[in-house]
């Protein structure tokens, strides 16, 4: 008796709880008969408590069920592609906004309809795209087709769609996903992946991805080879490491770009590369692209997209071209001065500061003792004839009217270059500030003098005397290049020098 009227007592509470009545009438019916204290008592407790259990799971449940709704409407319409459900039968039972962007039906117009028949999709289509789509519910895996679908307004849209069936707790299809995009979105993505991963394997010029912090995040095979080093070993070290010159150039320009975006034009940065074979210079043409995420509302800089390729050998030889026009301009500009010196030895002077215009930065002028030195003769002694002052720039100067000798010791450049009848060069090469500054001074020649190049003067089959040039530490040393070109000027000092003596002797 006492069971029976306890699950009494929760009935009447659901049903009151849900708003109906049933048979048993209020919560506290009027009974026959005598009753018991204890048994009203315990009929009264048991169904309060089993009420307010029921009531409290059940707003939970409720609680869940719309978290878990909300939960997946913010999903289905937060996604960037296009996504509509289909139940067992085939009925629209999901329609996000991206669908209503598309295609231009809402999701109130769009779920509960049967198929894509007379609205979405044109009738003489719908058999055969409606048997496509629901074909994946008894497929594995994922479908890929391409229709063309109808919008609200009466267009029509190419979209590419994936579907794949939705299983119920028995393993069963009881339904499909279709997310689908427009083809022109779809083709630009793979696009996008098509070129990334292209720019990665097979590009013919260097590709860097530089993080924030400006260190390599992803390089290609080319620019890997460029840098000497593998493209794992390339990731996350500081370029520092990676470049022996030019890194505070490039630095600068990747941050630059971070703040201010990319600049209109490439630009030339000449790096040194650190090989097996020691360091080499590169001449690098870049183009930078600030890098930016899709996803969030506002840029946010991912890093730099760097891409670069080696114009060294095009750069050596404008370099080349531009220095052989402008050292042919200088020989012809001294000739023409130099015709216009009454003084052969002035005329000397003249060919001589013309020269030094971006070739050196002293020059000097020795003669041989006594006029000349035939073929064969010697040992020679060199007087000073001419030289370029050494505290500030200027024009050169004549000298040696005592007729003292230099003091140049055994071995000196000068000395070998009238031994053999060509030129010599020499350098400190990567000495000690203080070892190249004695070496300087111990040849009679500026102290700051790191490197050297002597040109034998020769006329009328004749030795008459070296021209040196000198230049400073912040030069490149002499090459062969400019060997030919500081023959070239020996020439014209030669034929000057040889005029002057002719008229002395004929005076």
């Amino acid at each position: 008796m006492r069971t029976q009227r306890s699950l009494e007592g929760v009935q009447v509470s659901a049903s009151r709880r849900g708003g109906t009545t049933d048979e048993l009438g209020p919560d506290k019916p009027e009974r026959d008969g005598p009753t018991n204290e204890d048994t009203e008592d315990t009929e009264d407790i048991e169904g309060t408590v089993n009420t307010e259990d029921t009531e409290g799971t059940e707003r939970s449940m409720d609680a869940t069920d719309s978290g878990g709704s909300d939960l997946l409407a913010a999903l289905l319409d937060g996604m960037d592609a296009a996504l509509c459900a289909f139940d067992a039968d085939g009925v629209v039972t999901h329609w996000n906004r991206e669908a209503e962007r598309i295609l231009g039906w809402s999701a109130e117009e769009a779920v509960g309809r049967r198929g894509f028949a007379g609205w979405a999709v044109r009738t003489a289509d719908a058999e055969e795209v409606e048997g496509r789509l629901m074909a994946a519910m008894h497929a594995s895996g994922r479908q890929v087709h391409e229709f063309a679908l109808v919008t609200k307004d009466g267009g029509r849209v190419l979209v590419r769609t994936q579907s794949a069936a939705v299983r119920g707790p028995d393993g069963k299809p009881a339904g499909l996903y279709c997310a689908f995009s427009e083809v022109h979105a779809q083709i630009d993505l793979e696009r996008s992946i098509a070129l990334s991963e292209a720019l990665f394997e097979d590009a013919s010029w260097g590709v860097v991805l530089v993080d924030a912090d400006l260190r390599p995040a992803v390089v290609n095979a080319h620019a890997a080879r460029s840098l000497g080093i593998g493209r794992t070993a390339v990731l996350g070290r500081p370029l520092g490491e990676l470049l022996a010159q030019g890194v505070e150039e490039l630095e600068s320009a990747l941050t630059h770009v971070l703040a201010e975006g990319a600049p209109p034009a490439p630009a030339e940065i000449w790096v040194g590369v650190r090989t097996p074979d020691g360091e080499k210079r590169r001449c690098w043409r870049s183009g930078f692209l600030r890098l930016a995420s899709p996803l969030a509302e506002e840029p946010v800089p991912l890093g730099v997209g760097w891409l670069f390729q080696d114009i060294t050998e095009s750069k050596q030889t404008e370099q080349e071209a531009a220095q052989l026009r402008f050292r042919f301009n200088q020989l012809h500009r001294a000739a023409r001065a130099a015709a216009e010196c009454e003084d052969p030895g002035e005329a000397a002077t003249v060919h001589l500061d013309f020269a030094l215009a971006g070739f050196a930065d002293h020059a000097l002028i020795d003669r041989v003792a006594g006029g000349s030195l035939a073929d064969g003769e010697g040992p020679a002694r060199l007087v000073r004839a001419a030289g370029t002052p050494t505290g500030q720039p200027g024009p050169s100067h004549l000298a040696g009217h005592a007729g003292i000798p230099v003091r140049y010791g055994p071995g000196h450049p000068a000395l070998q270059c009238v031994e053999r009848g060509g030129s010599v060069r020499a350098s400190a090469g990567t000495a000690p500030p203080e070892a190249a500054r004695i070496w300087a001074t111990g040849r009679q020649w500026p102290p700051d003098t790191v490197h050297s190049l002597c040109a034998v003067l020769r006329s009328r089959g004749r030795t008459l005397g070296v021209v040196t040039f000198l230049r400073n530490a912040g030069r490149t040393p002499f090459e062969r290049t400019d060997a030919l070109y500081a023959e070239d000027i020996a020439v014209h000092i030669a034929s000057a020098l040889d005029l002057e003596a002719l008229e002395r002797s004929a005076e």
